[in-house]
């Protein structure tokens, strides 16, 4: 069963890692996020909510992580191509899971699709923001 898993996939303790960086660089904005980390299958492996984070967030975030390894893309590129003259991402869209603005971000290593992480509580801009740097912090790469 170990080779149905990628050889970079987010342990736990990198997952609480790239949480913790999220909580570094959303606090720095002042900002309360919640976060997930979710393996190649889109399964969870740990998420967090900082105090004062609405409570719509914690989901938000998970299925942001969640949608970021369904299509291997930032979900911030579906909020640009479904605003009017972009192009037609309606099938994504009929995953109840999907979202389709910025967030979500998926994780690779080596070129590999390995992961995704995604925040929610801020703008769009900023809960991006916050993931893509504790995404790199980790040393994953977020474009293929």
């Amino acid at each position: 069963m170990a080779d149905l898993i990628p050889s970079h996939s987010p342990t736990l303790d990198s997952a609480l890692a790239m949480l913790a960086g999220v909580r570094e660089a959303a606090a720095a904005e002042g900002l309360a996020l919640a976060a997930a980390v979710v393996d190649a299958g889109g399964h969870l492996i740990a998420s967090q909510r900082m105090d004062g984070t609405p409570l719509g967030a914690p989901a938000l975030a998970a299925d942001k992580a969640y949608t970021a390894v369904l299509w291997g893309m930032r979900t911030g590129e579906f909020m640009e191509s479904t605003q009017p003259g972009g192009v037609d991402w309606s099938y994504p869209s009929t995953n109840p899971r999907v979202v389709v603005y910025a967030g979500g971000l998926p994780l690779y290593r080596d070129g590999q699709l390995v992961g995704g992480i995604g925040a929610s509580g801020g703008t769009a801009e900023q809960d991006e923001a916050c993931v893509g740097a504790a995404a790199k912090a980790a040393g994953y790469d977020i474009d293929a």
